[in-house]
């Protein structure tokens, strides 16, 4: 839990209130003075206390010590006795410094209250150590039995035996919270047939780290080396506490996480003569201080990332997303950089007749001595789309079978000025999904009369989604469908749950010619605190490498075109 001087100043003036209104017999009690009830009775068989506001004395067992100031300040006891109520906990937080350890035998005075959810004692006026006890961990497994809450074992010492999968590192860095699952990591329900919402999150836990500090300067399970999504580890150990709207476990002893998702150095072969890829550049802009790098240094910074990703895709034609729509300053100097590591000449891009008036927009870079242009650049004038779509044909340099890319980034899932059909409709596929179908409807409409048209790039549509269906309604053909295996199959991640974002559909005849297709797991999997960013991300985490370059994973195809 994090509290504000605010919050904190509120629950004090409560407490004291109704510790006033309470005849106390002895001011400062003893080991002597019994307990006035039970853990289980301050606890309730419901949500909130049955007592709050008012001052109890408990008996426990201290199960956790989090009392630093850069933790809860606090302390966890549980009844070493439960009751024989299914319905209540038998575990408490108590908010107090006063110094206890792990094992003592504590009887505690306070005021029963409700802070962001977790029953706790606040203010406290006593602490008494009365000897030792032991309380050995519950036996939990995920998902919990029919009809059990969590609200059983808040403030409880349990133990997960099982095989938990790490499946959401995005506030690990900043808050040091983790999200794991049963059964492995979670997938986007729109994405794919199994998944539900409901069982999605009755298969997640959150792991906290007892702190109270953003940004500490001990990042959590990052040792022996930094958590990616895809590792496991059991045995997770610790007690269950709530707070910011969602049970949080804190853990007791050091969770250990196997390497069971390694990095992939290099993208898995795809085969062809001309390999085609799709990448999010996660705002690349070469002005400062706008969606992008905030400083010379932090541009660097990305760039350097940014460069290392697309060698190590090593495509002959990318399309890209998210770069600065400036003329050619942002695709020229990404190129720029490109050929300084390449070699002068090896990369070029192509310009954009009709970029749009959007901060960002599509790109096309391509290997210039490994395939040619054919004809012009071409784009869209439809008032749907926001980044309209860029589209050039390509051919091995000497000859062989044009492929025309169509790169692509459709309208996200934000909800601003969302309005009317645009509005989140409850059913998964969040805000403008009415627009990304109209969008996809044009970009069907475009391949249509193409030669061999490959479309390609962030459709902000998951692949059960209706702008995808759209696509393959009108003959496209999802090729990582065909050439990627389903627990692969993903390129985002949010809310802990992957899907695929970034998709690569080609119509019937150019899918013939395709040889393999692979999703490159370089930054969906990663946390945030490794990108290029300095604000928030500790310094020693930094490499100039192609981990966490972008927030989407890359594609990339094979095609045959000789």
């Amino acid at each position: 839990m994090r509290r504000t001087a605010a919050a904190l100043a509120t629950v004090l003036t409560a407490g004291l209130a109704a510790g006033a209104q309470t005849a106390r017999a002895e001011e400062t009690p003893t080991c002597d003075v019994p307990a006035t009830h039970r853990i289980s009775q301050v606890q309730g068989s419901g949500d909130a206390s049955p007592v709050a506001g008012r001052t109890v004395r408990i008996e426990g067992v201290v199960t956790a010590d989090f009392q630093r100031a850069d933790q809860l300040k606090g302390f966890f006891v549980q009844d070493p006795s439960p009751d024989a109520d299914p319905a209540t906990s038998d575990g408490l937080f108590v908010y107090s410094t006063q110094e206890v350890a792990v094992g003592d035998r504590v009887l505690v005075t306070g005021t029963a209250i409700e802070y962001g959810g977790l029953t706790e004692l606040s203010p406290v006026t006593a602490v008494n150590v009365c000897g030792t006890g032991r309380v050995a961990p519950v036996r939990v497994r995920l998902p919990l039995a029919a009809g059990t809450t969590p609200e059983r074992y808040e403030g409880v010492l349990v133990r997960f035996p099982q095989r938990l999968t790490a499946t959401e590192t995005y506030r690990l860095g900043r808050y040091g919270e983790l999200t794991v699952s049963a059964g492995g990591r979670l997938y986007q329900p729109t994405d794919r047939q199994g998944p539900t919402q409901a069982g999605n999150d009755a298969r997640r836990l959150l792991v906290d780290d007892a702190s109270n500090v953003q940004n500490p300067a001990s990042v959590p399970f990052t040792e022996p080396r930094v958590v990616r999504i895809g590792d496991a580890t059991a045995g997770l150990t610790g007690v269950l506490s709530q707070g910011f709207g969602a049970y949080r476990l804190q853990p007791t002893a050091t969770a250990r996480f196997a390497r069971v998702n390694p990095r992939p150095k290099r993208p898995r072969p795809v085969g062809g003569d001309v390999r085609v890829a799709a990448f999010n550049t996660l705002n690349w802009f070469t002005t400062l201080n706008e969606r992008g790098a905030d400083t010379p240094e932090e541009q660097e910074r990305q760039l350097a990332k940014l460069t290392a990703a697309l060698r190590g895709l090593d495509a002959d034609v990318t399309g890209l997303m998210e770069v600065e729509n400036n003329g050619d300053t942002a695709i020229g100097a990404l190129v720029a950089r490109l050929n300084e590591e390449a070699g002068a000449g090896t990369y070029a891009w192509v310009r954009h007749p009709n970029p749009g008036t959007d901060q960002i927009h599509v790109a096309l870079i391509y290997k210039a001595r490994k395939v040619e242009p054919v004809g012009a650049a071409r784009s869209s004038s439809e008032p749907v789309f926001e980044r309209p779509p860029l589209v050039q044909g390509f051919r091995p340099v000497g000859g062989g079978a044009t492929a025309t890319v169509i790169v692509n980034h459709f309208k996200s899932k934000g909800c601003d000025g969302a309005t009317g059909a645009d509005r989140d409709q409850g059913d998964g596929q969040s805000c403008f999904n009415a627009r990304r179908v109209l969008q996809a409807k044009a970009v069907a409409a475009l391949a249509a009369g193409t030669e061999n048209p490959l479309v390609l790039g962030d459709l902000n549509a998951y692949t059960g989604e209706d702008p995808v269906k759209a696509l393959t309604g009108a003959g496209l053909i999802g090729q990582t469908e065909r050439f990627v295996r389903p627990s692969e199959r993903y390129s985002y991640v949010f809310d802990g749950q992957a899907g695929e974002l970034d998709h690569v559909l080609a119509g019937r005849g150019l899918s013939r010619r395709v040889t393999g297709a692979t999703i490159w797991h370089i930054n969906a999997d990663e946390p945030t605190f490794l990108d290029y960013d300095t604000e928030f991300n500790p310094a020693r985490f930094y490499r100039p490498d192609a981990f966490r370059s972008s927030d989407h994973d890359p594609v990339l195809i094979g095609l045959r075109l000789r």
